[in-house]
């Protein structure tokens, strides 16, 4: 019942399309009740007609004239309907499915870890459209039905008790019915609805990692796959499908066997004196007005058991809170000096297991700090932390003295660059990719940020220049091309504080050295922390930071940490070992290959 609540009170923000729309449905309403018995009033008047022998029709002609305008009344009345219902769900799904991104686009680095994009696609689509379809049959629609319904069974109670009695007979079967239908359906629906979510989630997987699928020519494995998930999908659809049809046969079936009854005891009551054959005819008529909610009434039942499945599945994704908090009344954050402080920082992505523990930072305006060590060790972890991408678990982190959890996060984030190594870039041009974040961005900016990057020559080359249209995920550039447009844009925010995740690792060492080069004139008078494997990158820094198990187990500069020894110097010496020794130990000895031909 919550859910419904909830849906209605979505419905309600737009009171004025409601309004009119339920105003369309109470005279198309009326409107519908009051043809049957001008139809019974028609007969009557032309049996009269004939038996007094009478050849005026005017009677009969006004009629007929009132039943034509009614009729047209009617039938304007229903377009308002289903106009201003069609508006009303339209703007009911614009507003949930804006609410669900914007809630979505909201949410911590925590919930993406958990979630998969193909089945949040699929909620913001399919369940948002159950429940459109919900608002114009649920809520627009099933009032007409509903009114229908109990107005027209009145009306048969009272034209003639026993014939009425007889008509509404089938009332029970239909209770029972619908009650069965509605609880088989939910369950139904439910289960479409996560099979839908599962298909989307292999469908965009499949279309993501195409290259993977062909390189290992994996294609029918993936065919398979989502056959399975289509078949199931369709099997669910046709389940749901058979138990609307066999409700609705059932129901026809008791409905024509209580029109028989009427049609032989009518007909006796019409001999025996005590009906007209236009009241009975207007009867008829009532009975067939009864049976447009009684048909229709599946499909009222499935659009509620589809929007509660539907609601189910959105509002758990409304609710979700995320952990990444403003606080009340946050501080907005000024261009800072850079002064970035880790105090005895721990985090943990589960509760259980620790990423890092008792972290210590002091890194100080235009300094630049190097974090290194094995895969896994925290690094990217680390980083995370300071544009709040995560919440620590203890401790704090603070820029020029104000803890990050105390400012708004566009502020804070507006003072962090991130070159990431996972590089994203949109299906659009060059430059809006360059400018993404900076959409003010003059056109010199963005030429000047491309040149730090050593991207300025290449794009200049191209037929289109910066208007030329990057693919899909960026796939019509090298590896290298993605990650120098990725420091190209975080070059444009001009932000204090700049975090270099890997930033070379997809360039060759010529590029590489030409980064290195420009990028060293942009990080002046800005704090940088430098993430690498490759410790080429990272001789040059302030302080070097050697993570390993997400602990601090070693800090100094390069020299320094030569000298000691430690674990900085093995991980030196087997990156800078000569390629020779390295081969030696994949090396075969030239008599054992020979034995073994």
């Amino acid at each position: 019942m919550s859910i419904l609540l909830r849906i209605l009170s979505l419905t309600f923000a737009h009171k004025w399309l409601l309004a009119i729309s339920l105003l369309c449905v109470s005279g198309a309403t009326a409107a519908y009740l009051a043809l049957p018995w001008l139809f019974g009033a028609a007969i009557d008047e032309v049996v009269r007609v004939f038996e007094v022998g009478a050849v005026s029709d005017s009677a009969v002609f006004r009629i007929a004239a009132l039943i034509l305008g009614v009729s047209l009344l009617r039938g304007a009345l229903t377009f308002g309907q289903t106009y201003f219902g069609e508006r009303l769900s339209q703007a009911v799904s614009y507003d949930v499915r804006n609410r669900f991104y914007d809630h979505v686009q909201n949410l911590s680095f925590r919930f993406h870890d958990t979630h998969h994009t193909g089945n949040l696609m699929s909620r913001a689509i399919t369940d948002v459209e159950a429940f459109r379809m919900f608002v114009m049959a649920g809520i627009v629609r099933s009032p007409y039905y509903f009114v229908l319904f109990f107005a027209a069974g009145g009306i048969l109670l009272w034209r003639d008790w026993r014939l009425g009695l007889v008509g509404l007979s089938f009332m029970p079967v239909l209770a029972i019915l619908t009650a069965v239908l509605r609880l088989h359906l939910r369950r139904i629906w439910l289960r479409v609805q996560e099979d839908m979510a599962d298909l989307s989630t292999t469908l965009q997987e499949n279309m993501t990692g195409v290259r993977v699928v062909k390189a290992f020519a994996a294609e029918r494995y993936e065919e398979t796959k989502y056959d399975s998930k289509s078949s199931a999908v369709s099997d669910d659809m046709v389940s749901a499908a058979r138990l609307q049809a066999l409700n609705t046969s059932l129901i026809m079936f008791v409905y024509l066997v209580v029109i028989g009854m009427i049609l032989w005891i009518g007909g006796m009551r019409v001999i025996g004196g005590h009906l007209t054959p236009g009241e009975l005819a207007s009867f008829l008529f009532y009975m067939q007005v009864l049976s447009m909610p009684i048909r229709h009434a599946g499909m009222v039942v499935n659009s509620y058991a589809r929007a509660f499945s539907a609601g189910q599945r959105l509002f758990e994704i409304l609710d979700y809170r995320s952990p990444v908090q403003e606080a009340v009344g946050p501080v907005a954050l000024a261009r800072s000096r850079g002064h970035v402080r880790f105090q005895d920082v721990s985090f943990s992505y589960d509760g259980r297991s620790t990423a890092l523990q008792d972290i210590h930072v002091d890194a100080e305006p235009g300094k630049v700090m190097a974090i290194v060590g094995s895969p896994g060790s925290g690094k990217s972890t680390l980083v995370n932390l300071l544009p709040r991408f995560y919440d620590v678990t203890s401790g704090r982190i603070t820029i020029d003295g104000i803890d990050i959890r105390e400012t708004t996060l566009k502020s804070l984030r507006r003072n962090i660059g991130i070159v990431q190594q996972d590089v994203f870039l949109f299906a659009a041009s060059l430059r809006e990719n360059i400018a993404y974040g900076r959409e003010d961005a003059s056109m010199d900016e963005v030429i000047e940020a491309a040149r730090v990057a050593q991207l300025h020559d290449f794009i200049e080359g191209l037929e289109d220049g910066y208007d030329t249209q990057v693919g899909e995920r960026g796939s019509t550039l090298s590896g290298g091309q993605r990650q120098r447009m990725s420091i190209a844009r975080a070059v444009l925010l001009d932000p204090p504080i700049l975090v270099l995740d890997d930033s070379t690792a997809s360039v060759d060492a010529n590029t590489e050295e030409k980064i290195r080069a420009a990028m060293e004139s942009v990080m002046k008078e800005r704090t940088t922390f430098v993430i690498a494997h490759r410790l080429s990158t990272v001789h040059k820094a302030d302080e070097i930071i050697v993570l390993d198990d997400g602990r601090i187990v070693e800090r100094g500069t390069h020299r320094q940490l030569l000298a000691a020894g430690g674990p900085y110097r093995r991980i030196y010496d087997l990156q800078l070992r000569p390629q020779e020794d390295v081969m030696m130990e994949f090396e075969v000895p030239a008599g054992r290959m020979g034995a073994g031909r």
